[in-house]
This record gives C-alpha cells, structure tokens and sequence, in this order.
C-alpha cells in the first residue's frame, strides 16, 4: 500500500483550498463584467457597493466574535479541570506540541462523538467537545480528535472560512439586486438582450457554483486539519479509531445551526451537501500515513 506523508497532504490540500477560493474570485470578477453590459452601472452598483459593505461589517462581527458565537449557538458550559482531567491534560499537551496558547475549553450536551474548534487566532480560539466523545472515546482516540481540532487554530482555518463565506455572500447579494433590479429597468436604457440573458443565468447559476466551491474548500480544510493533527500525535490509530466509532453512531442529528456545521470534527447534520468528506474517505487517507 502506497504510503502518504501527512506533510504532503498539508501542502496539497492547502493548495487546491488556494485554487478553489481563486474560481470563487473569477466568479465574481465575471459576474461583475456581465453586470456592466447588461445593466446601467448608475444605482445599480451603488446600491450593490452598500449591500456588499454592511454585509462585510456584518460578518467581520460575527469573525471577530466567533468563538463566543459558536460556543452559544450549541449551549456549551465551561469545562471543569476537575470533572473534566483528561479533556484540559490533552489539550495542554497538545498546545505544547503545537506551541499554541492554552484554548478556553467548553462541553456541550450531545450523544454524538463530535468537537470543534472556533476563535478568529490562537489566543482566542476555543475548543469544545460533546459529552459523547468524552465518554466513548478512549485516551489516544480523543487526543487524535482534539489534535484535528487544534490543527484548525493553528492553520488559521476560521479565518479562511470567514474569507470564502464573504466572498460567497457577495455573490449573493450581486445576484439578487441584478434580479430584482430588472424589475425597474426601462427597456430603451439598454438593448443589449445577450448581456441581459447572461446576466439572469450567472445570477441563478452563480451561487449555486459557489456554493459547491464552499463545501468543496471545507472538505479539503478537513482533509489537511486530520494530517496537522497526525503530525502532533504522530499516531494515525487514534483519528482513525474515533473515524470508525463515528460510523457505528446512529444518532438523530444534531440542531446545530447550518453555519457553525463546518467547524465540527464529524457533520452534525446529515444532508447531502456535506460541509465534510466521506468518513470512509477519511480512514483510508489516514491508514496510508
């Protein structure tokens, strides 16, 4: 069986995370050519240019307070160093190995075996776990686990996900002023029926196609924090055997609120869009390391 370096599945999926964030970027650059023939530019893209800067405001507070979001939106406590010994001695080891900063520490109240990791950098990151995975999940298991989470902060992957979430909401909000700017178009203002047709059919097309790229840039993120975090504990068997516990769940979902899904080890919601790759695709990447 071929073996795979965990430190060149870092690089290769941080470069094509790079290359899908660039195809979201050219989307929006021929979005907004498109626009430009199809429709007079006048209030049109000033209404656009204040809709794009709220909604940039808006999500860079939700960034800048993402932590303490996330750990509301799941209802999570404080972790107890006494109730909870082994979950803060990993951690600590972990961050030595890592040389991060201590993270706060949360519990949430969940069969699932699942955690995730949020904070816009390392001082500010928190981590937080299920009850699940804290009471079915062995030592070594639950550090490949938390590693997974810790590899996040290190790799500033909130921070990343926050861009492509902007960029993928810019396209959202182009799409629908073009759509519904139509409406209030004087036909003798622009004959040009091409640029117009193209304009409706990237304005449909446009985030669905970016929206894919989100999920796909997710997945990748996903396959390099499980190599990061190989790369702390030098012991793929532990993520592996977490993996495995995971697929043998059968829990109903977790009520988690569809934009704090991708920060979780496992999905919590069982959609076909996964924010996440196959849990099978997963283990047979790690059992190559």
């Amino acid at each position: 069986m071929e073996r795979i370096d965990f430190n060149d599945q870092i690089s290769r999926n941080k470069l094509k995370s790079f290359f899908l964030m660039s195809i979201i970027f050219l989307v929006i650059i021929l979005f907004g050519y498109v626009i430009s023939f199809a429709f007079a530019p006048g209030l049109f893209f000033t209404i656009m240019i204040i809709s794009i800067i709220f909604s940039m405001i808006y999500i860079w507070i939700g960034y800048y307070n993402s932590g303490n979001i996330a750990i509301a939106s799941v209802g999570a406590k404080p972790a107890s160093r006494e109730r909870n010994k082994q979950f803060y001695n990993l951690i600590e080891g972990l961050a030595i190995a890592s040389g991060l900063p201590m993270p706060k520490l949360f519990v949430m109240e969940s069969p699932q075996i699942n955690a995730f990791a949020s904070g816009r950098n390392p001082e500010n990151a928190v981590v937080c776990v299920t009850t699940g995975a804290l009471e079915k999940l062995d030592k070594k298991e639950l550090e490949g686990v938390l590693a997974h989470e810790l590899s996040h902060v290190a790799n500033y992957d909130i921070r990343y996900i926050t861009l492509a979430t902007v960029m993928v909401g810019m396209i959202a909000i182009i799409s629908e002023i073009f759509l519904r700017s139509l409406w209030f178009r004087n036909d003798n203002e622009n004959k040009n029926v091409v640029f117009i047709f193209l304009g409706i059919l990237m304005a449909i097309l446009a985030p669905i196609v970016v929206q894919l790229v989100q999920l796909a840039i997710s997945r990748k993120r996903e396959y390099a924090a499980d190599a990061s975090g190989i790369k702390f504990t030098r012991y793929p068997q532990g993520l592996i055997g977490a993996l495995k516990k995971i697929q043998k769940e059968n829990y109903p979902e977790k009520k988690v609120s569809k934009a704090i899904a991708p920060l979780f080890f496992s999905n919590p919601l069982k959609n076909i869009a996964s924010t996440h790759p196959p849990l099978e695709e997963r283990i047979k990447v790690l059992e190559k390391m």
